[in-house]
């Protein structure tokens, strides 16, 4: 029984004595009782890289707009806490950092712009008021969008975009 179809027997009743041993239990069922993992977030302290970060000039906007529609159809506020960005989607809560005194404001984006070139972000009074950009009309910002901050699912589709647009300026 050395033949060819000898050695193919042979394996062939090896292996199902294997497959006998292995037992018929099904694998067990996820059980639908009790609390659902949780998702894994980032520990304190623990940085969480920005899905969107710039640098640039910031201006805002106040008295002349006020009241009036912005791009998202929400009438302009200029005592609420928000900005115009060329390509942030509308609903997006960014944080902005003034680089010459350390302040921040979160806002939330509901208008187009700035229009005017060189400019980054267009911020209502009062997130002026709160960066210390008031007087001086403008300053130098940075714009960090993280990802628990509610961004809109399609941000990270916009970063390559606008990261295009900040290079080619």
């Amino acid at each position: 029984m050395d033949s060819r179809a000898g050695r193919f027997a042979r394996s062939i009743l090896v292996a199902s004595a294997i497959a006998g041993c292995a037992g018929n239990e099904p694998p067990p069922a996820l059980s639908t009782e009790g609390p659902l993992p949780l998702p894994v977030r980032p520990a304190a302290g623990v940085a969480v890289e920005p899905v969107f970060m710039q640098t640039g000039i910031a201006s805002w906007y106040g008295t002349f707009h006020h009241g009036r529609k912005t791009a998202s159809g929400k009438r302009y506020d200029m005592n609420e806490l928000t900005a115009a960005h060329r390509t942030l989607p509308f609903g997006t809560k960014a944080t902005v950092t003034n680089l010459e005194n350390g302040r921040s404001v979160v806002v939330v984006v509901n208008d187009r712009g700035p229009y005017r070139r060189g400019r980054i972000i267009d911020l209502s009074r009062r997130a002026a008021e709160r960066l210390g950009l008031l007087e001086k009309g403008i300053g130098e910002v940075r714009i960090v969008v993280a990802p628990e901050s509610g961004t809109p699912e399609n941000l990270e589709a916009e970063r390559s975009e606008t990261e295009a647009l900040t290079i080619g300026n």
